[in-house]
């Protein structure tokens, strides 16, 4: 591991921040907590903590010496003054002399001391910073420090690496009681320069930024010298079959077996991440994978994103996939009557005291194929896979030099139901489409308003469109999946489709919106200009619907299949036969999916829209109709019986309203301002 320290960088930063009115040691700390935070093998996704001594005044004008340290649902990668919290030194360590603090009492004594009341909480292990005397203080999880210290002689082999450099504390969970036990350790010998917690974590500490930055670099860097003189060959490898069925293919499966399913309920989903490569590989592929991937997590601090530990389902045997089906629907049932037969005995041990979180894992490892991070949200589903990522470096690198030995069941309890842990995950909001997946074809004005419209009530979404760039540049603003796909071509929507799943694990609604405009007379028209129009104003709404659909019967958990369909099916305009026959073929499939996948829990619905600025309605057209029928722009778009130019994002509202709408298939909603002609009813 190298030092990124920069002198010049530095400076900037000091300089930059100080025309801000923040401080040079705020800077500082600021520009090294960034650094540590940029670097996946010392912390992930809001782990670990940094401090810094100093002084700010307060509103009266009064100077106070203050410790800013990281705050609450600050990210050390992007950290910024606002993300450390200054909290009067003084009151912080006069708390040492107490023989015992509640969790509670510790946060309020915390909050009471801040100097802006409405900054985010200290970390909890604030008291463990502010009882250090140092100026610079800094914690990460390093994979390398954790390898090294989950074994059965983890302390000892620490003090053989650091030879007296490094305090050792033994377990505790953090708190008050951390705080104290690490300040007695490091006062029986106050030349170290850092402090090393069993099954926990690192610390380093110095008199400038640099000092303590530098010193952490140094000190995992010891450890991943000793990890490499463990054996080149980790795991024995397992018996996987030749041939296997890919990932896509059993992602809906894995993910449908995970949802919770209740009675007259829309399922509650998770988003399925895959991870893969070689590293993976050779971990999933072990002999002995059911015996070191289940004792428990790296470090407490990932319980609460991943569980204690993983489900293993077997190897996906190519062919047997009913096999895999079943499979999976026992190991799930497993995993969730061994988390509830924990969480029975573990909560009986405290007094049943603590109220049960769902019973379903957050990675799946699968042999022959990879692992899978799952979440409740996109950005869940990555953290998991990360840290997961993350654990199989720690347990490889572990076994490699002893036996990956992790903290017992009842401590990781405690932390995964410690009451401060939770408070991270409370401020999650469940949208209504939390958990689903969308795809939307073509990235268009209709596509990306509708989009926004389901990516603003929680899904994840995916948009294909045969300019690949504007995908990914719609998507964007969604945080979504970007694909290019030509929705005419069966091999290009297979492939989209594919990519989909290995990102997001399936999809739950469909969105398909791509088309385009063919006009002419009909008895004029070319076969060429009718088929090409029918290619993917009718059979590409089938070929995507169909793709959808398989993926929806293997999730078993429903799904809605919404088109696109316009006015020109039930209300046709002049010389726009080559577009309105097929959108009327459209129209029937819609309702033809509504009678074949009802029974499944599968919705079918369609929205006629009529005079939408789009690639389909130009500018310029409009301009040339407008100027036919002797009207303004503005009137033309107007034309309705509201009077009301209708939007794209009219048309993708929409469409969330279908997806929203459980009780509804087989329905046209039109979304044209009020044009009776063009009415169904």
């Amino acid at each position: 591991m190298q030092s990124q320290w920069n002198d010049e960088t530095a400076r900037s930063k000091v300089e930059a921040y100080g025309a801000e009115g923040v401080n040079e040691d705020i800077a500082l700390r600021v520009y090294t907590t960034r650094l540590i935070g940029g670097d996946p093998l010392l912390v992930l996704h809001g782990g670990g903590n940094t401090s810094v001594k100093t002084t700010a005044t307060d509103d009266l004008g009064q100077e106070h010496e203050v410790i800013a340290v990281k705050g609450s649902g600050a990210d050390m990668a992007d950290m910024e003054p606002w993300g450390l919290p200054a909290v009067k030194l003084g009151p912080l360590r006069e708390l040492r002399a107490l023989e015992a603090l509640s969790d509670e009492a510790m946060v309020n004594v915390q909050r009471l001391n801040l100097l802006d009341a409405s900054a985010p909480n200290p970390s909890v292990e604030t008291l463990l910073h502010a009882f250090l005397p140092h100026k610079f203080v800094d914690h990460t999880h390093a994979a390398a420090v954790l390898s090294l210290v989950d074994q059965p002689d983890g302390e000892a082999l620490a003090r053989e690496v650091y030879d007296g450099r490094m305090g050792i504390v033994p377990y505790i969970a953090p708190g008050f009681g951390l705080a104290k036990a690490a300040a007695e350790v490091f006062e029986q010998k106050p030349d170290v320069e850092g402090l090393i917690l069993h099954k926990h974590g690192i610390f380093t500490f110095g008199e400038t930024a640099r000092e303590a930055y530098e010193r952490m670099i140094e000190m995992v860097s010891l450890a991943e010298a000793r990890l490499r003189q463990g054996r080149p060959v980790v795991f024995t490898k397992g018996e996987v079959a030749a041939r296997l069925e890919t990932a896509a293919e059993i992602a809906p499966i894995l993910r449908g077996a995970c949802a919770v399913k209740t009675a007259g309920a829309e399922p509650v989903r998770f988003i399925a991440e895959l991870r893969t490569g070689p590293e993976i590989l050779d971990y999933v592929n072990g002999a002995e994978l059911a015996s070191y991937s289940q004792r428990g997590v790296v470090t407490p601090d990932h319980i609460i994103r991943t569980k204690n530990k993983p489900l293993v389902v077997p190897a996906p045997e190519a062919g047997r996939l009913e096999d895999f089906v079943s499979d999976v629907k026992t190991a799930v049932e497993a995993f969730a009557a061994d988390y509830d037969a924990y969480f029975a005995r573990e909560n009986e041990a405290v007094g049943n005291t603590k109220t049960k979180l769902d019973a379903m894992p957050r990675v799946i490892l699968v042999p022959g194929v990879g692992l899978f991070g799952l979440g409740r949200t996109a950005k869940d589903a990555a953290i998991a896979g990360d840290l997961a990522e993350n654990t199989v470096k720690v347990i490889t690198e572990a076994e490699a030099i002893g036996r990956y030995d992790p903290l017992p069941e009842s401590d990781l309890f405690a932390l995964e139901y410690w009451s401060l842990e939770q408070a991270k995950l409370k401020g999650a909001v469940v949208k209504p489409l939390t958990g689903q997946v969308a795809v939307v074809t073509g990235a268009g004005a209709i596509g990306a308003a509708t989009a926004r419209a389901l990516a603003g009530d929680g899904a994840a979404v995916a948009l294909l469109d045969i300019d690949g760039e504007a995908a990914k540049v719609a998507a964007a603003t969604v945080k979504g999946l970007g694909l290019q796909c030509d929705v005419t071509k069966p091999d290009d929507v297979a492939r989209a489709f594919a990519a989909v799943c290995e990102r997001f694990g399936g999809v739950d609604i469909l969105v398909s919106n791509a088309g385009a405009a063919w006009q002419g007379r009909i008895g004029e028209v070319s076969d060429e200009t009718l088929r090409k129009s029918f290619e993917l104003n009718f059979f590409a709404h089938q070929t995507v619907a169909q793709a959808a659909v398989r993926i929806m019967l293997k999730q078993g958990t429903g799904g809605v299949l919404l088109f696109n369909i316009s006015k020109q099916a039930v209300n046709p305009g002049q010389n726009f036969g080559p577009y309105g026959l097929p959108k009327a073929a459209t129209m029937l499939l819609m309702r033809q999916y509504a009678l074949d996948y009802g029974a499944d829990g599968i919705r079918s619905n369609g929205v006629n829209a009529d005079r939408i600025r789009s690639g389909l309605l130009t500018d310029e057209m409009i301009a040339a109709r407008s100027k036919a029928r002797g009207v303004s722009e503005a009137d033309y778009m107007s034309g309705n019986l509201l009077q009301a130019e209708v939007t794209a994002d009219d048309v993708g509202q929409a469409f969330l309203a279908l997806a929203k709408a459980r009780k509804t298939t087989g329905h046209v909603e039109t979304v044209d301002g009020g044009n009776i002609a063009a009415a169904l009813r």
